[in-house]
């Protein structure tokens, strides 16, 4: 019977386990030019116990900054500030994947305070909420809708910042197609309300998602690369009327290009349905972030041996358990996380975790 325990081959490369550190936003690129710092290369090699980390989501771009103090992969310092990361966690024998993450329309004109810069999206359709800022919560405004011959350039963006991905060390990346980002907002019909061939049917929706998928696959492998999705996810004020129709769709049409890994953020256990039904769809490695009771759960590793998922990505449980893999073959102890120290902030609530050993 096959464990989370056992190791796995992903993208040729043998993983020590089927344990994955899902990507977590910490905005902490505090280094100049939104770099990442030596307390980065801290948390990511203390979780290398993980068979697979996704790092937090980098910008490819200027114009696809979300947040505050989030790192990119657009600049040579970027480039050599990740090389530091993947060094430490290949020298513990993890392998890791850089989150390619385009924030769309999620982000506010005070990240740009030096240029006339407002967030683009498929349409010009303002999230509900707010951002929060250095300067305080912010309300989010209308991005501006990509003219339909801008959207080949915001394609080579992803795909600048896939090689320089691999030039910093990474053994791939992850398109990031979920949790309201640009993606996701091509996909979703209250946020794309075009009319052109990238929106209005689902096979036109999916266009954006298939096409940066393939440039992707292109420049750098498709072993290298994996997409992750989250059907019916309502975060960032998105709203799907069709999950059930759309992401078969979009599997299938991603299926051919022989893909690293499908990774899928399951929103509750009443989407396992969805999930049953791309994990049929895909022939390649499918990671699953499950929906469980309870963020210990032990019956979530189940899953792995009941074949729903080859591989189990864990998001704040591995942010609070550094060694996590340990605690999960051991039912515990856990460290609960502290959500005040998720976003900024100083090495509180970062790397200073304590292992079992330390405890």
């Amino acid at each position: 019977m096959t464990t989370a325990f056992d190791p796995i081959e992903l993208s040729g490369t043998r993983l020590a386990n089927r344990i994955a550190m899902a990507p977590m936003t910490r905005s902490r690129a505090f280094g100049e030019g939104l770099t990442v710092t030596e307390s980065t290369v801290e948390y990511y090699s203390q979780r290398a116990s993980a068979g697979l980390i996704v790092t937090e989501g980098i910008q490819p771009s200027v114009q696809g900054q979300g947040y505050p103090n989030t790192p990119g992969l657009h600049t040579d310092e970027q480039v050599a500030a990740w090389r530091k990361v993947t060094d430490a966690v290949h020298a513990k024998g993890a392998r890791i994947f850089a989150q390619i993450m385009h924030a769309g329309r999620i982000g506010h004109p005070v990240l740009w305070p030096d240029e006339e810069r407002v967030s683009v999206a498929p349409s010009s359709v303002a999230p509900d909420g707010q951002l929060y800022t250095q300067e305080g919560p912010k309300d989010f405004i209308a991005p501006r809708e990509l003219a339909a011959g801008e959207i080949p350039a915001v394609i080579e963006e992803f795909v600048d910042a896939a090689r320089n991905a691999v030039a910093a060390g990474f053994d791939g990346v992850e398109l990031h197609g979920a949790n309201g980002y640009l993606i996701h907002q091509f996909i979703a019909d209250n946020t794309n309300l075009r009319t052109d061939e990238w929106g209005g049917s689902v096979e036109n929706r999916i266009r954006f998602a298939v096409e940066v998928t393939k440039a992707v696959s292109a420049a750098i492998g498709p072993e290298r690369t994996g997409l992750r999705i989250s059907p019916g996810n309502p975060y960032n004020d998105i709203a799907e009327t069709d999950p059930k129709a759309t992401y078969p769709a979009l599997v299938e049409a991603l299926e051919p290009l022989g893909l690293g890994y499908l990774h899928i953020v399951e929103m509750t256990p009443g989407y396992r349905d969805i999930t049953l039904e791309l994990r049929e769809l895909f022939s390649g490695t499918f990671i699953l972030n499950p929906a469980t009771e309870g963020p210990t759960d032990h019956k979530a590793l189940g899953l792995v041996e009941d074949g729903v998922a080859d591989i189990l990505a864990f998001g704040a449980l591995f942010l609070a358990n550094p060694d996590l893999p340990a605690r999960l073959q051991s039912e515990g102890p856990y460290n609960a996380p502290d959500p005040a120290s998720f976003f900024g902030g100083d090495d509180k609530g970062y790397t200073d975790y304590p292992t079992l050993g330390e405890s």
